[in-house]
Order: structure tokens, then sequence, then C-alpha cells
């Protein structure tokens, strides 16, 4: 097995072992409305960095990492950032570590091919 190949099966334990490691779940709505519940790892943080100063600043930052294949394998594609507000964005709803529910629309999509992964950046959704 190669190392690209092991490190790919390493990442999907990790994110997606929701009773050992880091998974959570996630859920993935694509803009034609299909729901798909998933295994990921989520984050919702309010300490940036501001690119300019490079000062702390106050803010939100969510994100979620999932697994390509298991996008793939639930009937989903990659989810993207859609920027035309007429358009249905995807949506990435989960709850935080206290049980509060949030849905965000994904405003950026990174996916890394060589491992399997995408990390979607994510935008409040009302």
């Amino acid at each position: 097995m190669s190392l690209r190949t092991l490190a790919a099966a390493d990442l999907v334990y990790i994110l997606e072992d929701n009773v050992t490691g880091f998974g959570y779940n996630i859920t993935v709505t694509d803009p034609a409305g299909t729901v798909k519940p998933l295994i990921g790892f989520s984050n919702d943080i309010s300490e940036l960095i501001d690119p300019d100063t490079g000062q702390v600043v106050s803010g939100r930052l969510a994100s979620v990492a999932l697994v390509i294949s298991s996008l793939t394998a639930a009937g989903l594609g990659l989810p993207v950032g859609i920027s035309d507000s007429a358009e249905k964005p995807w949506l990435i709803g989960f709850d935080d570590i206290n049980g509060n529910a949030f849905v965000f629309k994904v405003t950026k999509s990174n996916p890394d091919r060589s491992l399997g992964l995408v990390t979607c950046i994510l935008g409040v959704y009302k």
C-alpha cells in the first residue's frame, strides 16, 4: 500500500470515526434540496487574524472537512460557494458542542484530491 493510499485511509478513520475520532454529525443540502447526513469535522470559532494588520479580531469562522468519497456515496457532488444570491446555496448544518443547531451556507470550497478531502468555508445563513 502506498503512503498516499495509507494517508487517505487514515483520513477517513480520523474524520468519520464519531466514537474515538473527530467525527461529528453534519447535514449537507445541495442546491436542488437533497439532504444527506454525513460524518465529518466541524469548526466554529470567533477569534480571527486580520490579514491586513495581523491583529487578533473578533469574528466568526466556521468550516467543515468532509471525505469526498462519502459525498459521492451519498449521491452528492462537491459543495461549492455560490455567490449569486438568486441561486440556492449549498447548506451545511451541525450542532455545536452544547447541542445548539446552526445552518451555514458554503462560501468557499477547497478540495484536496490527493487525500480525498474537501474543506468548506462557511458563512451564516438566514
